[in-house]
C-alpha cells in the first residue's frame, strides 16, 4: 500500500513513485502515435480520411467512464472488504488476549502463539510469492510445524490446533463452560476472516465484464483521432493521449485494487497487519524485547 503525503501542486505533475503512468505508458504512447499518424494522413491525403462527426465519440466516452466507475467501485469495495477482515482479525486476536487471562501463563501462550502463527500463515495463504514460512514455524512446535507444512489449507489447521488446545482444557477442568464457550465464539471469529477472505481472493470480478472493458476503452481511445482530427487539427494527440491516460489508468487501478492482497504497489500491507498481531500478543504475554513495526520502503508497506 502506498503511504505517503498529497504533494503539492507542482510536484502533483512530475510525480512518477506511485503513479500509475509507467504501467500504461505504452498504451499512451500507441495512442499518441497513432493520433500522428491519422493527423499526418488527414492532411497530407485529405481524401483518404473521411470526416466524421466527434458527437458520437462523446457519447460513447460519457457511457464508457461510467461502466469504468461501477467497475472500479466494485474493485474498491473488495479492497475496503478486504481492510475491513483484517481490522476485524486484529479485533478478534486482541479479544483472545485478553479473554485468555484466566488460563495458567503455559497454557495461555501456547493459545497466543497460535495466533501469532496463524495470523503469518494467513498472509502466506493469501500472498503465495512472500515467503512466511519462518514466521509462523517461529510461534509453533515441531509436531504443529509439521502438521502446519503438511496441510493444504494451513490457516485453518492452526485453527483447529487452537480448537484442540480448548476441548483439551475443558477436558482438563482447567476452564468450565462459559469460558470455553466465550473463547471458542472468539476463535471462531478468526476463523471466519480466513473463510472471507478466501472467498475474496477466490471469487474474482467476472472476466468477460472485465474483458468488454478492456476492449471498449482500448478501441475508443484508438478511434478518437478520427472523429476530432478535423476539429482539433495537429493539437488532436494531446487530448487524445489525455483520454487514454484517464481510461486507462482507472482500468489499471481497478485491475490492482481488485485483489487486495497481491503484492501490487497498491495492496493491503498485510504483512505489516500481521506484525502488528504479533507485537500485540506477544505484549500481552509480557514480553519486552519486541519486534519493531515495519515501515515503508520507497513509500510502499508490504
Amino acid at each position: 500500500m502506498i503511504i505517503r503525503e498529497r504533494p503539492n501542486f507542482l510536484k502533483i505533475f512530475f510525480l512518477l513513485q506511485g503513479s500509475i503512468v509507467p504501467k500504461i505508458l505504452p498504451q499512451i504512447l500507441i495512442v499518441g502515435v497513432l493520433s500522428a499518424l491519422v493527423m499526418f494522413v488527414h492532411f497530407r491525403w485529405p481524401h483518404f480520411l473521411p470526416i466524421y462527426d466527434g458527437g458520437p465519440f462523446a457519447l460513447l466516452g460519457i457511457a464508457i467512464s461510467v461502466f469504468l466507475s461501477f467497475r472500479n467501485s466494485a474493485c474498491y469495495d473488495r479492497w475496503w472488504e478486504g481492510r475491513k477482515q483484517w481490522g476485524a482479525l486484529i479485533h478478534s486476536s486482541r479479544n483472545l488476549a485478553r479473554q485468555t487471562c484466566i488460563l495458567p501463563s503455559e497454557d495461555q501462550k501456547h493459545l497466543l502463539n497460535l495466533t501469532c502463527a496463524f495470523s503469518h500463515a494467513l498472509v502466506h495463504h493469501l500472498r503465495p510469492g512472500q515467503n512466511e514460512a519462518e514466521n509462523v514455524s517461529a510461534f509453533l512446535s515441531r509436531e504443529e510445524s509439521l502438521l502446519w507444512k503438511k496441510s493444504r489449507f494451513p490457516p485453518d489447521m492452526i485453527i483447529r490446533l487452537m480448537g484442540r488446545k480448548l476441548v483439551e482444557l475443558r477436558a482438563q477442568g482447567t476452564i468450565g463452560d462459559i469460558p470455553y464457550q466465550m473463547l471458542d465464539r472468539t476463535i471462531g471469529e478468526i476463523a471466519g476472516v480466513l473463510a472471507a477472505c478466501e472467498r475474496i481472493r477466490s471469487t474474482p470480478i467476472p472476466f468477460p465484464y472485465m474483458l468488454l472493458l478492456n476492449r471498449t476503452a482500448f478501441l475508443f481511445c484508438l478511434c478518437i483521432p478520427f472523429g476530432f482530427a478535423h476539429t482539433l487539427g495537429w493539437a488532436t494527440p494531446f487530448p487524445t493521449m489525455l483520454i487514454a491516460y484517464t481510461f486507462f489508468g482507472l482500468d489499471k487501478v481497478g485491475d490492482e485494487l481488485e485483489d487486495p492482497f497481491s503484492m501490487h504497489d497498491n495492496g493491503l500491507p498485510l504483512s505489516f497487519l500481521a506484525k502488528v498481531i504479533e507485537i500485540n500478543m506477544r505484549e500481552a504475554l509480557g514480553e519486552e524485547n519486541l519486534p519493531p513495526f515495519p515501515v515503508a520502503e520507497a513509500y510502499i508497506l508490504r
